[in-house]
């Protein structure tokens, strides 16, 4: 017995030192080496950056659209300008692309976040000429409350892009292009909060009726213009030796020299989120009619500077109760001396021609004129002017692939009779036939001359999101201009000078279609 007892362990022993050495034999798995660390502090897509406590996020969209009737341009659309005629473009291909670079870390007063979003965007009508042009409308720190840098205006609430492709009508929205603001906001708990900032001036122009002289005696487009685009910077004034010409801003606006100051209060909770807010903006005119000499407009005197303010209110509705992330949102702006709060994009003034009728509307945040010096000075002061909107939508999930929204809104620009009597005065017309008289304050109108002018749009948006990353979708809009008038309904040489017969004051309208296909590479 002892003997048998022996063999059984010998023989145990021996199975267990032949499966052991097998089992050493076996590959074994590696364990896993994070060559870099997940940071999980601020949500999914952040890694540490190796040898710092600092997690980063890199992101990014690139998208293609197409449209047609948007005047050769998605941005500006078909009011900008618009001759209609045959060498105007139609149809228009664009391709854009972000790269971002969000850089989180904590400090003793808490967390301090550095943003960037930098790529190209690119638009062709045709010509085989498109261009690569870089763009950037992110650069933002934000720290203990505070934002400093290129983020979105504090003033801002209603989101275009949330229920539209199209952001060529009058909305406040700086989201797409960005804006410099400095501004700090206080939580006071349960989705209470307010902003109070300072930031890039928004400037449409001023009208400067009389004109400003240059030293070579030829009125520049300092003055401003009541058709067409603005005055850009870099063709305002006649360059003098070494240096720009006088007017550095758009119209006859003098140079920067105080920012917008922007302030909010605002709730967000699971119902939604409201706002009311309010901006002031310094409307500062450069000169009266200038003599021929260098820097005589120093000599001419100028308008007193004004504020600008504009007052806005909004709210977002999460309507659950319809469907699952249906939501209705809407905004609604009155302002005096600061209409690039409604006219953010398209900041021009409004114009298209169809057949031989012209319609058109100015953008202008004031109207000045006439001469302060002489026996008869005519000089007026800045007359702000007057202009409200509301922008309203309604977005439904038929499922949680497919949604369709449905926008519109309502603009209208207003100006005080001597404004009014100074544009009527530069529309001019034939001797005998004109629209106004005069200059500065002895500016008179004929009567029937108006420059009061409105725009109304509505349009709709159904997208499919192919997965949570990748959506294609179409958006078509109608806009209708309510027109400006001559007094006469008979066009001029300032209005149009391609056909001076022709009818001014026709009331136009536009289709317009676009198609977008979107990729995000993260969230």
């Amino acid at each position: 017995m002892k003997m048998v007892r022996s063999l059984l362990l010998g023989s145990a022993a021996g199975l267990v030192a032949v499966a052991g050495a097998q089992a050493a034999d076996l590959p074994v798995k590696a364990k896993p080496v994070q060559y870099v660390k997940i940071c999980s502090l601020y949500g999914v897509g952040f890694y540490y950056i190796p040898g710092t406590d600092m997690c980063l996020k890199i992101g990014g969209w690139v998208r293609a659209e197409g449209a047609y009737g948007d005047n050769g341009n998605m941005t500006w659309g078909p009011f900008n300008a618009n001759a209609n005629n045959r060498t105007t473009s139609n149809s228009t291909f664009r391709a854009r692309g972000y790269i971002t670079a969000d850089a989180r870390n904590q400090t003793e007063y808490g967390t301090v976040r550095g943003y960037i979003a930098v790529g190209l965007s690119t638009s062709d009508v045709g010509l085989n000429t498109a261009a690569n042009q870089f763009s950037a409308n992110r650069a933002f720190i934000q720290w203990a409350g505070f934002t400093l840098g290129l983020a979105q205006s504090f003033y801002d609430f209603y989101s275009v892009p949330a229920t539209s492709y199209w952001g060529n009508f009058p909305a406040s929205d700086t989201g797409d292009p960005g804006w410099f603001t400095m501004g700090y906001t206080a939580q006071f708990g349960n989705g209470f909060s307010a902003t109070v900032s300072v930031e890039e001036r928004r400037i449409t122009q001023i009208v400067n009726q009389s004109g400003f002289t240059q030293p070579n005696n030829v009125v520049s487009t300092s003055s401003g213009s009541i058709i067409g685009a603005f005055p850009s910077a870099a063709s305002v004034g006649t360059p003098l030796a070494g240096g720009a010409g006088f007017a550095p801003g758009a119209g006859a606006y003098g140079g920067f020299q105080m920012p917008d100051i922007v302030a909010n209060l605002r709730i967000d909770q699971a119902w939604g989120s409201a706002q009311i807010m309010g901006a002031l903006h310094q409307v500062n005119a450069s000169y009266y009619t200038a003599g021929a000499a260098p820097f005589a407009g120093n000599a001419a005197g100028h308008p007193d500077d004004k504020l600008g303010w504009v007052v806005g209110a909004g709210f977002k509705l999460n309507a659950t109760m319809i469907g699952v992330g249906d939501f209705f949102q809407m905004q609604a702006n009155y302002t005096e001396g600061a209409l690039k709060y409604i006219f953010q994009t398209p900041n021009s003034n409004w114009s298209k021609v169809n057949g031989a009728d012209i319609g058109w509307g100015t953008v202008a945040d004031a109207v000045f004129g006439g001469t302060a010096s002489g026996a008869a000075p005519t000089a007026t002061d800045l007359n702000l002017t007057t202009a409200w909107n509301v922008n309203a939508a309604y977005e439904h999930f038929w499922s949680p692939r497919w949604r369709t929204s449905v926008y519109g809104g309502y603009a209208a620009v207003s100006y005080g009779g001597q404004a009014n009597a100074m544009l009527c005065a530069n529309i001019g017309g034939p001797v005998g036939a004109t629209n106004g008289t005069g200059a500065g304050n002895t500016a008179l109108a004929t009567a029937g001359c108006d420059n009061n002018w409105n725009t109304y749009w509505v349009g709709t948006r159904t997208q499919w999101n192919v997965t949570k990353d990748f959506y294609m979708g179409v958006d078509v809009l109608y806009q209708k201009l309510d027109s400006a008038q001559t007094f006469n309904g008979l066009n001029t040489a300032a209005l149009s000078p391609l056909n001076t017969t022709a009818t001014a004051g026709g009331n136009q309208d536009n289709w317009a279609f676009r198609f977008r296909a979107h990729r995000d590479f993260y969230p």
